[in-house]
């Protein structure tokens, strides 16, 4: 199996300055540059927890620890 350097040699390559630093205008535009790209969004549904789910999984932890805590004090007397 021969093996090929996928890193060109700076002496060869194209577009590069001795030293190897790329002249102006040889790199793409940066991303910022680009003007909004994508479609306009007109729908974005709130973020974060709804109330009824958080109300839940509260009254599902309370539950859970006052198992426990009764548990406990039979396990004491």
């Amino acid at each position: 199996m021969s093996h090929v350097n996928p890193d060109p040699e700076p002496e060869r390559t194209t577009g590069l300055e001795p030293g190897g630093s790329v002249p102006p205008g040889e790199t793409p535009p940066a991303e910022s540059s680009l003007p909004e790209a994508g479609p306009r969004e007109t729908h974005n549904p709130p973020t974060g927890w709804a109330r009824t789910p958080l109300l839940l999984i509260l009254a599902l932890a309370v539950l859970i620890a006052a198992f426990f805590l009764v548990y406990a004090i039979v396990l004491a007397v």
